[in-house]
């Protein structure tokens, strides 16, 4: 496992595929690790996600006997500068190839930033946690906008919770729009959804029923559902102990991806006061599933 590949022999490339957020395969969001990157360029990694067709892949670099990682995230479109279930997914590949029994810290450098993560092993596979650090808290919705928001996700006025629409960050901006009926109709029926957000600052909304503590987000154009969105959990995380939905300091699970076929269980911890909160750590079960190895590789 330790050869070291370059770029234009044809040395077959090992990756795993995991299923995150998973108690168990085939369920979750899936992923694929290659956990040794040749030195592979951003064309061929961007070939090699669409290719195998995950929502992401994960190239990782310099992991051999270390605990600190240069990662490299791809959509089916681009690279990303930061993504919460690739890095869970990784860190557990990173602590099967390991071998260690106990508890593991690993440090990821990506693009946009750099995090830290734990793991351990359970019955089923492995737990990984991702600290996403201090949340901030941004614009808030205006009462007479509540409408517009609501009706731009499908929902009636009453659906909403009596709860502000708040703006979030712990890396991205989502505006949270928290609800108490209407969850299984919600969906993004607005062309400009996008600069819909944006007017309050957000890049993405997502949609959380607040006695259920079960989420939904889409891509902004409504065409694609996420299963699992591990980067929008820790804004969810913090927007419910702020406003006193969940304590802090206890660990909760935020569910997502039943309506895509996909059940998914998000871990979310709050740390801090309400008014104070100074961390976020964000979780999953990672499920092993297949072994798999590229033959060639793009050009």
């Amino acid at each position: 496992m330790t050869s070291h590949h370059h770029s234009g022999d044809h040395m077959p490339l090992s990756y795993r595929h995991v299923d995150v957020f998973a108690g168990k395969a085939f369920t979750g969001n899936s992923l694929a690790v290659f956990p040794e990157n040749p030195g592979l360029s951003a064309a061929q990694m961007l070939a090699i996600t669409q290719e195998l067709r995950h929502f992401e892949t994960i190239f990782l670099s310099g992991a051999d006997g270390t605990q600190d990682v240069t990662a490299r995230v791809f959509d089916l479109f681009e690279e990303l500068d930061f993504a919460g279930h690739p890095i869970l997914g990784a860190a557990a590949v990173l602590h099967e190839r390991d071998g260690n029994p106990g508890p593991r810290r690993w440090t990821f450098r990506l693009t946009g930033r750099t995090v830290e993560v734990t793991t351990r092993r359970t019955a089923t596979g492995y737990h990984a946690q991702l600290d996403q650090g201090e949340p901030e808290f941004l614009a808030t919705v205006p009462t007479e906008n509540r409408p517009e928001v609501a009706a731009a996700l499908n929902l009636p006025d009453r659906a909403l919770a009596d709860l502000p629409l708040h703006v979030v960050s712990t890396g991205l901006r989502y505006l949270i729009v928290p609800v108490v009926t209407g969850l299984a109709e919600a969906k993004i029926v607005r062309n400009d959804f996008a600069d819909l957000v944006a007017r309050y600052g957000a890049q993405f909304a997502y949609v959380i029923d607040v006695e259920a503590l079960e989420g939904r987000h889409w891509n902004n154009d409504g065409l694609l559902e996420d299963i699992a969105t591990g980067s929008a959990a820790g804004c969810v995380g913090a927007y419910l102990a702020k406003h006193r939905i969940v304590p802090v300091e206890e660990e909760f699970a935020l569910r997502q991806g039943r309506f895509t076929g996909r059940p998914s269980r998000l871990t979310v911890l709050p740390q801090g006061g309400p008014d104070d909160l100074r961390n976020i750590r964000v979780g999953g079960d990672v499920a092993m599933v297949a072994r798999g190895t590229l033959d060639t590789l793009p050009e």
